[in-house]
């Protein structure tokens, strides 16, 4: 596979130079919502957001350096050496940043990050080039309700994704994962997830929107970012998570994170 990579030709140790951790976020802050808005349009992932993707994210999901870094291990526990690591939805590339923390990077691997948005996918190539990522790798656009074909992958990463598939496509989705999958590969997935009962629903969600205020937001964004969402991410329960992947063959599946309405699985072929 062809790096996308452009600029001076380094030297073989330069290419393997492992990218710097990232102390805090130096972009633009997350204020999308900070105004009241005449009407509240259904969420999307253009260029206001992909703007500010790399505030956001950290502030709304709990423990999302802590999920990236588990991510980084499980990944370097499962990719095999001649394969690919796929990331479906995979933003502005943060982590495939993450993965590079702790992969050694004289693996031979190859990655692959798809996104229904090219805004996100600009970031991610200026971060990823910046980075001096030591993989090669390509990234390209796909909507994956209308389906991707994914080949000779120890990893398929949807973090924070499949939540945003319509739920008639899921099925589809995660059978294409499977079979794109090597042997004993695996998907990790990261979800909002529904309670099993309306009190723990209720108190989760509760809770969320706490953790949200701790970390800048206020009402109004909260309430209005809510609205925006109700129509385009639509989760599941974690047990409906579990059986969607146990119906497309995958032998075992286990969470690896879970913090009230937020959880991490991970499945094997």
């Amino acid at each position: 596979m062809k790096s996308e990579r452009r600029g001076t030709v380094r030297s073989p140790r330069d290419r393997f130079k492992r990218p710097q951790p990232q102390e805090g976020n130096p972009g633009p802050r997350d204020a999308i919502f900070a105004r009241p808005l005449p009407r509240i349009s259904d969420f999307h992932f253009g260029k206001e957001t992909a703007t500010v993707f790399d505030d956001m994210l950290p502030r709304s999901v709990p423990f999302y350096l802590e999920i990236q870094r588990m991510i980084g291990e499980l990944v370097g526990d499962f990719a095999a050496p001649g394969t690919a690591i796929y990331d479906l939805g995979c933003s502005t590339a943060t982590t495939f940043l993450e993965i590079a923390k702790t992969l050694p990077p004289d693996r031979d691997l190859s990655f692959v990050g798809i996104d229904s948005s090219e805004e996100m996918l600009g970031i991610a190539r200026e971060k990823l080039t910046e980075g001096a990522f030591p993989w090669p790798f390509e990234l390209r656009t796909g909507d994956m309700n209308q389906g991707i074909e994914v080949h000779n992958a120890s990893v398929v990463l949807m973090v924070l994704t499949l939540q945003f598939i319509r739920p008639l496509y899921r099925e589809r989705l995660v059978r294409s994962i499977y079979e794109g999958l090597t042997d004993n590969g695996c998907v990790i997935l990261v979800e909002k997830v529904l309670a099993e009962d309306s009190t723990f629903n209720r108190l989760f969600i509760q809770h969320y929107y706490e953790m949200k205020k701790r970390n800048g937001y206020s009402d109004l964004e909260i309430a209005q970012k809510r609205e925006a969402l109700e129509n385009v991410l639509v989760p599941y329960r974690l047990e409906e998570n579990q059986d969607l992947l146990r119906r497309q063959g995958f032998r075992a599946v286990d969470v690896f994170f879970k913090w009230y309405n937020f959880c991490g699985i991970v499945a094997r072929k």
